[in-house]
């Protein structure tokens, strides 16, 4: 029998492979320098609030919305493997909550699979984030983080 709150149908997965070398987007993900400069939209500045990496470490991030809002995205570190994993909560105000992303990262010569996957509560809740736009709001992240590793390459 097939459960809906089964964690693969409470989960939404993005692919890609980087062309840099794993250290580097290792580097990338953790060092605060470079967040600010690839987590947000085209055009909207990032503002690094707080970035402990570490176990129990917490994360805030926020920009300033065209509407004056702010979006806040903010978790706490639960597993930090280095060049390899990083599994964290993630809340992301106003419009994603209670959320858990698991980050795993694999070298492939010169080049560094990637996989990014962001686990619901429930089966329900994936799919409203999957038809608000999930796959093109952090592709186009990821495309930000690519452009940037090609700068520090």
């Amino acid at each position: 029998m097939n459960n809906p709150n089964d964690l693969a149908n409470r989960t939404l997965t993005l692919e890609r492979t980087f062309n840099a070398p794993i250290a580097l987007v290792w580097e990338a993900w953790t060092q605060s320098e470079h967040i600010a400069q690839w987590w947000a939209p085209n055009g909207m500045a990032l503002d690094v609030v707080e970035h402990d990496f570490s176990v129990g470490g917490k994360w805030k991030y926020t920009m300033e919305m065209p509407d004056g809002n702010q979006f806040i995205s903010e978790g706490v570190y639960s597993e930090i493997v280095p060049q390899k994993k990083i599994v964290t909560s993630a809340d992301f105000r106003p419009m994603t909550e209670g959320v858990a992303l698991h980050i795993q990262f694999e070298a492939d010569g010169d080049k560094t699979k990637f996989t990014f996957s962001v686990v619901h509560e429930t089966e329900e809740y994936c799919k409203q984030q999957e038809k608000m736009g999930i796959y093109n709001g952090w592709g186009s992240a990821f495309e930000r983080l690519a452009t940037l590793l090609g700068t520090l390459n």
